[in-house]
């Protein structure tokens, strides 16, 4: 978000309300909600339970995704986190997908007063502990982080015996986690299809050797989804020029609340400038995302030279997301939401994926099936 605004920050919400609406009716398979707190221009996306709850309301096919639900106990307690999912689940007709995750940002921990560090036991307890709420309706829980007396639990949700699960990751020792524990894995996609192949090898090793003991839930999710930024319109120069500064905005955003760099660059550059910018500034606008090196561009070499990615037309578009279903990637999450793209922009990028990405892939798939 380039502009912070009290005016602005409430256009955003009405507009990303406008475009997940746009987005069932084009097709679209599920709405994703991130959670994040403090991190101004990054992410304003605090609420996503309130959000989604919304959002529910407003929509009656489309899939409703946490990704992710923060579960550091002071910020949410997993007993809280199960009521609201489960809430929403009966409200949505049983359309919630269920992500689980620690934050990234000591910015964010520190917030709830944590240190990040420390996280991870207390995610995990949490993790582990929501999916036997969400089956059994009750609770006695007496653990490291979190003590619960002998309580029922209500409601129980919609989808027996709980949504989908999942699990943010971002670094190799996370995809292998995941698949342990036989659960969904949301990577990010900004190094690229190659990049994606190589995570995809871990996590479907990890899942195929999985251990009963290990499983968290009851629902084992093979799955992959693969974040993917993307800007699709009818005049290519135009798609990259603004797709490109948006993902420069987002890297400089990470890069200022990830590993402390300068505050993101709101200046108005064509596409080649912007690589320019982050080859003169490389070392302030790469930021590392739990470990994970992240370059504009899809790439995280030693260049920022682009080669490709999804900015430009639907065919632009097409051959990028074949190259990550090729990789493995089994969803994309396609993400337009960046710091200086326009609302327009965004809402043409969803027509134009409605209409002739989606049925693209859509005909491949009735074909390989006859």
């Amino acid at each position: 978000m380039a502009d912070t605004s009290r005016e602005n920050e409430q256009q955003v919400f009405r507009d990303i309300v406008d475009q997940a609406i746009l987005a069932e009716e084009m097709g679209f398979d599920v709405i994703w909600a991130v959670e994040h707190t403090a991190l101004t221009q990054y992410a304003h996306m605090s609420a996503p339970e309130t959000f989604l709850a919304y959002l529910a309301g407003r929509t009656s096919r489309i899939g409703i995704g946490h990704g992710v639900v923060c579960l550091p106990p002071a910020m949410n307690h997993p007993v809280k986190v199960a009521e609201r999912i489960a809430t929403l689940d009966i409200l949505s007709g049983g359309r919630v997908h269920f992500g689980m995750g620690k934050g990234g940002t000591q910015q964010e921990a520190g917030t709830f007063g944590y240190n990040l560090e420390d996280l991870p036991p207390m995610i995990d307890e949490s993790m582990y502990l929501i999916p036997k709420i969400l089956k059994h309706g009750e609770i006695e829980h007496d653990g490291q982080f979190v003590t619960i007396p002998f309580r029922p639990i209500h409601p129980s949700p919609m989808q027996d015996p709980h949504p989908p699960l999942y699990m943010a990751c971002t670094r190799a020792d996370t995809l292998t986690t995941a698949g342990e524990r036989g659960i969904g894995a949301l990577v990010l996609g900004f190094a690229g299809p190659d990049d994606i192949a190589k995570k995809n090898a871990i996590y479907r090793e990890a899942f195929a050797n999985r251990k009963a003991e290990d499983q968290v839930g009851y629902r084992p999710n093979n799955h992959l989804a693969a974040l993917c930024p993307a800007l699709v319109l009818e005049d290519r120069e135009k798609a990259r020029r603004i797709g490109l500064r948006g993902q420069r905005f987002f890297v400089e955003s990470l890069g200022h609340w990830y590993s402390g760099g300068p505050a993101p660059d709101v200046e108005d550059l064509d596409a080649s400038e912007s690589i320019a910018a982050l080859q003169r500034h490389k070392e302030e606008t790469v930021a590392w995302l739990s470990g994970e090196k992240i370059a504009v561009g899809g790439h995280h070499t030693e260049s920022f030279e682009v080669t490709e990615d999804a900015y430009g037309t639907a065919q632009d578009c097409i051959r990028h997301v074949q190259r990550l279903f090729d990789a493995g990637a089994d969803e994309i999450l396609f993400m337009f939401q960046m710091g200086g793209i326009p609302h327009e922009a965004i809402m043409e990028t969803i027509r134009n994926i409605g209409e002739k990405v989606i049925p693209h892939f859509h005909e491949q798939a009735a074909l390989a099936a006859e």
